[in-house]
This record gives C-alpha cells, structure tokens and sequence, in this order.
C-alpha cells in the first residue's frame, strides 16, 4: 500500500481511514444521515452501527492495499471529529491512470469552504503521490452546490449520462465532469 501520511490544511487533518476511526465515522454518518440521504445510494441498517463503520474501514483499508481506491477522513485539526469524508473509487491504472472522486461534508460546515479546501489538498494526494493522471467527479444535475464546487475546483464539465446511478433509491442522471493532472492548480 501507498503510504500517503497526512495532509494539513488550515481547518483540517485530512488522512486515510484507520482501524480506530470506527467511532469517529459512525458518529459522522448517524449525525449527517438525513443531511447526505439524498445525495447517496439507499443503505442498510448496518451502514449506521459502528459494526458496519469497522467493515467499511476494512474494506477501504484492503482496497488501499491494493490500489483500487482511497478512502479519506476530513478531520478537525486535533483529529477529533470527522468534518467530511472523500474518497477516490475505481482506481484504473495502465494506460487511464483515473479515478472517480465522491465526497460529503458535515451538515454543519456546508457552505464554509470547508470541502473545497480539502479537496485541494485531495486532488494535491491524487496527483502527486497517487500519480493519477485524471480525476473524475459526477453530480447531479440539482445538486447545485456540488456543481458550483467542482466549478471553482476547475473540474470541466465532459458529458452527461442519463439514468447513471441509484442514489436515494430512484435513477438519477449526471453530469460528467473531470480535471487532468496538468490542469491542478494547487
């Protein structure tokens, strides 16, 4: 596995998920569950026990390992609490060198900046020790706020996929959008 260590922002430790997040996770998803429901697939009971917390966290911790995705905690600076969460899925390597980005913040830090200035220092991790060549990043076409975020990150907008997702348990369209390692401006 990577070893990426930890990126510090002014408002942030931003690090891989741990073994001992357990509790920090489950408390950000039973705090954030209605907040986030609409924008993510429908999930099991067990996504909010900290039983489920430490099966994702394993997951991730496996799927690190083996480079096929990352999954990122957003914490406050002492490493408290959980602000946020992104994570880079679908790791392609070879001749793509992509993944996808999906993320969520805290009911209480939307609208702060919050998520942008970690996913500056995400998409630093993405292309400089990960060595991604392109990020990919999808909305839906309501979710404004994700769309004004990525805008202001400078993903470009690429496509539009009718029916792409189950996400609160309907087919959703997205719009595509993505950015390329020489177009990151840190």
């Amino acid at each position: 596995m990577m070893e990426l260590g930890e990126a510090r922002t002014g408002r942030t430790c931003i690090r891989l998920l741990r073994e001992d997040d357990g509790r920090r996770l489950l408390d950000y998803r039973v705090a954030n569950r209605g907040h986030l429901a609409p924008w993510e697939p429908l999930r099991a009971p067990a996504h909010f026990t900290l039983a489920g917390c430490h099966a994702s966290i394993a997951s991730a911790i496996v799927a690190a390992r083996e480079d096929r995705g990352y999954a990122f905690a957003v914490l406050d600076p002492e490493g408290r609490r959980m602000l946020a969460s992104f994570n880079l899925n679908n790791v392609v390597r070879g001749v793509l060198q992509a993944a996808h980005l999906g993320y969520g913040v805290d009911a209480g830090q939307q609208g702060s900046g919050l998520m942008f200035e970690a996913l500056q220092a995400g998409l630093a991790l993405a292309f400089g020790p990960l060595g991604l060549h392109r990020v990919m990043a999808n909305h839906m076409p309501r979710n404004e706020r994700s769309a004004r975020l990525l805008a202001r990150l400078g993903f470009e907008r690429e496509g539009y996929a009718r029916s792409y997702l189950c996400i609160a348990g309907q087919w959703e369209d997205h719009v595509l959008t993505a950015m390329l390692a020489d177009d990151f401006k840190p």
